[in-house]
């Protein structure tokens, strides 16, 4: 994993949330939907949960939680500036460099055996890749509720001319 791959994975990840995000909170239906939202915060949640273990912040602070979109949303545009300066300020072997996941015990677990080692570039993917299998979720579920769900494929994006989220073009 290096750093400019993994930058360019989060502006595209930026990008189709906010692109989701439009089409949550244009759809009276949507954004009220507590599926939709759980599905969001989720996303947004695991976000932080990684940026807090790059940090190497404490584990058991509670998350915030949110009874509309509109705060999750603002949550949600919070956390890239805060995510850009933590990767930027990574090299490249730093990135490759071995990391232990506080929740390790968690996934032991779940898989019946300690999780191999991991590293922090790696996390960074996980976190790209999680939001990906998210969205998903957001769109299926826009589509159940009657809205027009957007296309965030990555080449997409590229299509696109990689465009910058518009975190302004979201009414809430």
């Amino acid at each position: 994993m290096n750093k400019t791959a993994i930058i360019d994975f989060f502006k595209h990840m930026e990008w189709a949330d906010a692109v989701v995000w439009k089409a949550v909170l244009a759809s009276d239906v949507a954004k009220t939907d507590r599926k939709a939202r759980d599905y969001l915060y989720h996303l947004h949640m695991v976000h932080r949960a990684f940026l807090r273990v790059w940090r190497a912040e404490p584990r058991d602070t509670p998350y915030p939680t949110f009874e509309d979109a509109t705060s999750l949303r603002e949550w949600a545009v919070s956390y890239y500036p805060e995510a850009y300066a933590q990767l930027e300020a990574l090299s490249d072997a730093q990135l490759a460099a071995p990391m232990n996941v506080p929740w390790a015990d968690l996934v032991e677990k779940r898989l019946g055996r300690p999780p191999d080692k991991t590293t922090i570039g790696e996390t960074a993917m996980q976190v790209v890749l999680h939001s990906m299998y998210h969205r998903g979720q957001v769109n299926a579920r826009l589509r159940a509720l009657g809205a027009e769900p957007p296309m965030t494929d990555y080449i997409a994006w590229i299509w696109l001319g990689r465009p910058a989220a518009d975190w302004s073009a979201v009414k809430s």
